[in-house]
């Protein structure tokens, strides 16, 4: 039998706030809370955000005054609501009024004079320009001549017609949890989400290493954009520009690779399978089925799986806004009748819209294979049946949709209905569509939706849409949809399209049901579709079995006395993740991050011929299995 790749950890921070314990889909679904859960999310952010401080369940201002969780909603619920999710761009990233930029200007000489100006000697040109004649003034300074016009580059700035984003929590620095020095931002991101789903499951990391031998851990994880930032691939791009030097960490620390790279060098101090998947906007699910393939195989026995994103630059919005992607305020403006539009409903999807809204997110989560799973008392949150990807085929517009999508959505369906049959597909599922917001969208894909549904006969499939929550993230989005659709089963609330009044006209609906508000579920769902769209045609569908189903499977796999035994494990498991839930309400991160620390000396490693022994490792490699081809020879 194929190994089951169980979900028992997840994590990362997203504008909804952090993803461990459901915290993020909480933020989506406030006003759907309990009182008891409303206020807790609040005062989670509240800390997050720097508004009070925690020791255990006493809570204190900025002037040192005690504050309950009803203290907490009634003083500061309006900022966190209005400082997390989509919102104007801060100036954390850059002053949208203010964008610099260098203005080119041609200098013409008069008829009676020629240029003239005075000049540092350290700035002349190393080459001297064309008709430039130069005399020294004294010692330190020359008077530069020029005999014709000249070219030259002004600093100035312009207004970014694009001012809204999916930014992290107001306050919330991930550079200041960590030693993050020279790290750019989307590192940055990298390092805290991926500690976040390692803290989040309740068993200790060592614990698991100790089971497992070296090679059956892996770790997949993307960027889409790189690092562009200063400390990235934007210093490498702009110092000389700039009059800046390049820096040595510029081209290593810019590589789209690079999430991986630190999550398994400095969060697991993985020895063994690594990647990074790049597959435009369904880079997550890339790195997913890499993750699904590797557990079902048996090669791998745990692997942690995510993507980190931080495009909130003036290079990026330019560049998305130049290709009509984005969502500028003219085009809202236009959609509202009004001067003044509500940049917080910038992301539409499904309603009448102009464009996505661009996101800044981490997410990560840690599969793992059943029978280990079992072993270890892992809480399960629920399992990845399959991933399909396809592309496009022969294609007129490298960013448009194509028929791609429809073969991933099918396939994922089909697969589903082939386990759970008509019922489960039919009345227990729900789908977590792409919805970037964007007219194109809206139309092709609940074509897709739709078409698919009539296939299997699916009348009034649930729709979730979070892009309208968090924005769009690029690489890491479907990684939002995953970490929503984990609290959908736990909580049974569908998160609405909020943003938009209505429906659009030309979104095909007769199979779905999209809702402008949250809705309670009737039944408890089975299980969850991932729908993801990328530029150049990168289509991908996850199908994500819920806790319930995964465990009914389970038990039917091992046994009802070895479920007891398992569900008694998983107790203490369960304790655990919850202390570190409480302890980051009160502001203790504990982020991992271990840079020079734990490093295995070559010598220590234990080889012959039949096996590879690695300290701290409870199992060795295996040398001795026979090569495939061996019948060939």
């Amino acid at each position: 039998m194929a190994r089951l790749p169980v979900i028992v950890g997840f994590g990362g921070f997203s504008a909804a706030g952090r993803s461990s314990s459901h915290q993020s889909y909480q933020r989506m679904v406030l006003n759907s809370l309990s009182e008891d859960k409303r206020q807790e999310t609040l005062a989670g952010l509240a800390v997050m955000m720097g508004k009070v401080t925690a020791e255990g369940q006493d809570y204190r201002g900025v002037d040192g005054e005690n504050l309950t969780r009803k203290d907490i909603e009634a003083r500061y619920g309006k900022h966190i609501c209005d400082n997390t999710l989509i919102r104007p761009i801060s100036t954390v990233h850059f002053d949208v009024n203010k964008v610099p930029y260098q203005q080119k200007v041609s200098l013409e000489k008069t008829e009676q004079q020629a240029l003239q100006f005075d000049l540092s000697k350290r700035q002349l040109p190393a080459v001297l320009p064309e008709h430039w004649q130069v005399t020294d003034i004294d010692a330190r300074t020359v008077r530069v001549n020029v005999s014709s016009g000249a070219n030259i580059t002004l600093d100035s700035h312009y207004i970014c017609p694009v001012q809204a984003a999916g930014q992290l929590p107001e306050g919330f620095d991930p550079a200041g949890i960590y030693n993050s020095r020279f790290h750019p931002r989307g590192l940055q991101l990298a390092v805290v989400g991926a500690s976040d789903a390692i803290n989040s499951m309740g068993v200790d990391w060592q614990t698991i290493v100790q089971n497992v031998s070296p090679d059956e851990i892996g770790g997949y994880s993307s960027s889409v954009m790189s690092q562009l930032d200063g400390n990235g691939f934007g210093g490498l791009l702009q110092s000389r520009l700039k009059g800046d030097r390049v820096s040595a960490k510029h081209v290593a620390l810019g590589m789209g690779s690079m999430p991986s790279d630190f999550v398994n060098a400095y969060v697991l101090g993985n020895l063994g399978s690594t990647g990074s998947i790049a597959g435009a906007c369904a880079s997550f699910l890339y790195n997913l089925r890499a993750g699904l393939e590797d557990i079902q195989s048996g090669r791998r026995r745990v692997v942690v799986v995510g993507c980190s994103e931080a495009p909130i630059l003036p290079e990026v919005v330019e560049g998305y806004a130049t290709m009509g992607a984005l969502a500028t305020v003219d085009k809202l403006n236009k959609l509202d009748g009004s001067n003044n539009t509500d940049l917080r409903r910038s992301s539409r999807p499904f309603g009448e819209n102009c464009g996505f809204v661009i996101a800044e997110s981490t997410q990560h989560v840690v599969l793992m294979d059943d029978e280990l799973a079992m072993k270890l008392g892992a809480n399960i949150h629920g399992a990845v049946l399959d991933v399909f990807t396809n592309a496009d085929g022969y294609k007129k517009s490298i960013s448009a949709p194509g028929p791609g999508n429809y073969l991933t959505v099918a396939k994922a369906v089909a697969s589903a209905y082939s386990l759970l049959g008509d019922d489960s597909i039919g009345k227990r599922s729900f789908v977590q569509a792409h919805g970037s917001s964007t007219p194109q969208n809206r139309v092709t894909e609940s074509e897709t939706l739709d078409r698919v549904a009539r296939a299997f006969d699916i009348h009034n499939w649930p729709l979730a849409a979070i892009k309208s929550y968090v924005g769009h993230s690029l690489a890491p989005a479907s990684g939002d949809q995953l970490i929503n659709s984990l609290g959908i089963f736990a909580q049974g609330i569908l998160p609405g399209i909020k943003t938009v009044e209505k429906v659009a006209d030309d979104v095909l609906q007769e199979r779905l049901s999209i809702s402008t508000q949250d809705r309670e579920l009737e039944s408890p769902m089975d299980i969850a579709f991932l729908n993801s769209k990328g530029f150049g045609g990168n289509n991908a569908t996850a199908s994500i079995l819920s806790p319930a189903i995964t465990e009914a499977m389970l038990s039917k796999r091992y046994g009802k006395e070895a479920m007891v035994s398992y569900q008694m494990r998983r107790e203490q498991t369960i304790e655990k993740s919850e202390q570190y839930h409480q302890r980051f309400l009160q502001g203790n991160y504990q982020v991992i991050y271990k840079y020079g620390e734990d490093m295995l000396n070559d010598e220590d490693i234990d080889i012959n011929k039949q096996r590879l022994k690695v300290p701290a490792y409870g199992e060795s490699i295996d040398l001795t299995k026979e090569n495939l081809y061996k019948d060939m020879v």
